[in-house]
Formats: structure tokens, C-alpha cells, sequence
């Protein structure tokens, strides 16, 4: 067990890049499962459906790449001028954030120049952190592809991995083994769904939002505040900083107004889109949550923070299944029949 886990951990970015693999394959899993009752077969299927999602990013983007990019240029040059706006609203109230003062060449000191050096010597700092992996590009274009081929492979013969998975249990322990699985799949599968629905929905409504008020560049926050969707927590907090820092370039009322704004949103999500859509399934409480994440992005860094929620959610599952309520299944866990397990017995 000592070497198990000594390796294990020695390996966690690849245990990790798995596990979102397996997630990824059963969302590919259950696309398949609806189009196999068409006759497709489970490898054209699971093939077609990742192609389609990949051919849907790529159409969306470049439909919109010109517009993202110009202001995405926009936004790198104006977050300065933010961070000045910001200080000198501070100043005149008697805030000052910072002792230290930074010298111009004309010897005359800045507060904005030493508030802007401060938080970009921070961010740098904490990038370094919890984004190491940024400097690793061959390693991240072989993580996404591991995943990408395990979602098509498990998407493909769901089956042929949860029997061998059954194996490695007792012959007593494996149908409750296999009911405990396939529940872990559900919910896991309910939670990426979920995930993809509020990052679309999400990244849209704040879109729309920014335009309304004219904070620009609203398209570049709106993609910014969906793909920061998909980290639970942490993820809108990320993405509400720039935006409520480009409303400062008009006025302290607007970046109060956009603060106000994303809060709504994510009070909305929070308190009717994901309850609807994780309806039946299982939430995981927010201090846990918030600890989960802590402690695996310490531990794993930017991968340990994408997992966390989910990989949470399978051990609340495997817990009350296997402790609390150990027998029968509970009903706020459903385990509907599943065509691709199926064959595992």
C-alpha cells in the first residue's frame, strides 16, 4: 500500500489528467448511449460526437476570433489605466494600499506606478503557483490528448473498463461495487453537464450584461466569466476582478454597478440554475467545497483545483453509499440503467 501510494503520488498529474478523462468519457458515454439506438455504431458514435463538439468550439470561435481579439488587446492595455483609476479613487478617500512609492525618471514618485508593479509582481507570483504548468506546452497538449482519446475509448466500450474495474473487488463485494459505480458515474456526469450549460449560460447572460452598461470589451469578459465557470468558487471571483476593474475607467458607481451585476448572476446560478439542473444528484456543501479546493490546489496546483469539485462529489457518493446509508441505495442517488454498463452485469 506504502508503494501504491508513493506512486500514485509521484504521478498525480497524470491520475488527474485521468480522472478527467473518465469524466469526459462518461458524458461521451451518454451521448452514445442515444445515438447507438439509432444503429450507430458505439465507435462511430463516440468518434462523431467529440468531432462535432470540437468542429461546434472551432466554428463558434472563429466566427468570433476577430472580436475577441482585438478586445482582448484592448483589455491588456487598459487594466493598467484601471489599476491607476482604482489607486487615485483610494487616495482621495484616505486609502492608501501601499507605503513604498516608485521614482519616475523625473525623480518624482507614483503610487499608481508602485500599485501597478505590486499587483503584477503578485499575480506574476501566484501564476507561477498555481498555473505551473503554463510553461509546459508539450505537457498540456499531451494531457488534452490522453483525454481526448480516453473520453472516445470509455464513450466507445463504457463496459469493457467498469468489468475490469468489478475485478479487482471480492465476488461478494462487486454488485455493490457495481451499484456504487454506477452512481459515482451518474452524478459525475450529471455535474459536467451542469458545468457546460452554466459556463454557456453564464458566459452569454454576462455578456449581454456588459453590453447593456457599456463596459468594454464585453465579449472578451463574457468568454472570460464562462470559461472561469468551470472552476466552482474561485473561478467567478477570477473572472469578476477585470471587469469590475474596466468599470473604474468610467466611474467607481459603474465598477460598483458591474460588482453588482456579477453578484446577481452568480446568486441566480447558485440558487436556481444549478439546484434545476442538479436536481436528484448531489451538492457538495460550500465549505467544503472551498476547503476541497484549497487543499487540492496546495497539493496539485491548477489541475488539483479543477478536480476537486467533482472528485469531491464521487466521494460523497462512495461515503453514503457505503457508510451512512450502506443498504439499500438511497433514493437522492438515482442509478438508472445504463445500456453501455449493462453488459457488465
Amino acid at each position: 500500500m506504502y508503494v501504491v501510494a508513493m506512486l500514485l503520488w509521484f504521478a498525480s498529474a497524470l491520475v488527474l489528467v485521468t480522472f478527467l478523462g473518465i469524466l469526459f468519457g462518461l458524458a461521451v458515454s451518454a451521448g452514445v448511449d442515444v445515438v447507438a439506438r439509432y444503429r450507430v455504431p458505439r465507435g462511430v458514435g463516440a468518434v462523431a460526437i467529440v468531432l462535432g463538439f470540437f468542429l461546434i468550439l472551432v466554428g463558434a470561435a472563429s466566427t468570433n476570433m476577430p472580436t475577441i481579439r482585438q478586445q482582448s488587446a484592448e483589455l491588456r492595455t487598459k487594466i493598467p489605466e484601471s489599476l491607476d483609476r482604482v489607486e487615485q479613487w483610494l487616495h482621495k478617500r484616505g486609502i492608501v494600499l501601499i507605503d513604498t512609492t516608485a521614482t519616475d525618471s523625473t525623480g518624482v514618485t507614483s503610487r499608481a506606478d508602485a500599485l501597478r508593479s505590486t499587483v503584477e509582481r503578485q499575480v506574476g507570483t501566484a501564476a507561477k503557483y498555481v498555473f505551473p504548468f503554463l510553461s509546459q506546452t508539450l505537457a498540456i497538449v499531451g494531457g488534452v490528448v490522453l483525454i481526448i482519446f480516453m473520453a472516445i475509448y470509455i464513450g466507445a466500450e463504457p463496459h469493457v473498463y467498469h468489468r475490469g474495474v468489478m475485478l479487482l473487488f471480492p465476488l461478494r463485494m462487486r454488485d455493490r461495487a457495481g451499484e456504487v459505480s454506477r452512481a459515482i458515474a451518474t452524478v459525475l456526469r450529471k455535474w459536467l453537464v451542469t458545468q457546460l450549460i452554466a459556463m454557456v449560460a453564464i458566459g452569454t447572460v454576462t455578456t449581454i450584461a456588459l453590453l447593456i452598461l457599456g463596459v468594454k470589451p464585453a465579449f472578451a469578459l463574457g468568454l472570460l466569466a464562462g470559461l472561469f465557470e468551470f472552476i466552482p468558487t474561485v473561478g467567478p471571483l477570477l473572472a469578476a476582478v477585470p471587469a469590475i476593474a474596466m468599470g473604474f475607467l468610467d466611474s467607481p458607481e459603474k465598477a460598483l454597478t458591474v460588482g453588482l451585476v456579477y453578484w446577481g448572476i452568480q446568486f441566480l446560478e447558485n440558487n436556481l440554475l444549478i439546484p434545476l439542473l442538479m436536481k436528484g444528484g448531489v451538492n457538495v456543501p460550500p465549505v467544503v467545497t472551498i476547503l476541497g479546493q484549497a487543499l487540492m490546489t496546495i497539493l496539485f496546483g491548477f489541475l488539483g483545483l479543477m478536480v476537486a469539485v467533482p472528485l469531491m462529489a464521487a466521494v460523497i457518493v462512495a461515503v453514503k453509499m457505503l457508510y451512512v446509508e450502506p443498504d439499500p441505495v438511497p433514493a437522492t442517488i438515482p442509478v438508472p440503467p445504463s445500456p453501455g454498463l449493462a453488459a457488465s452485469g
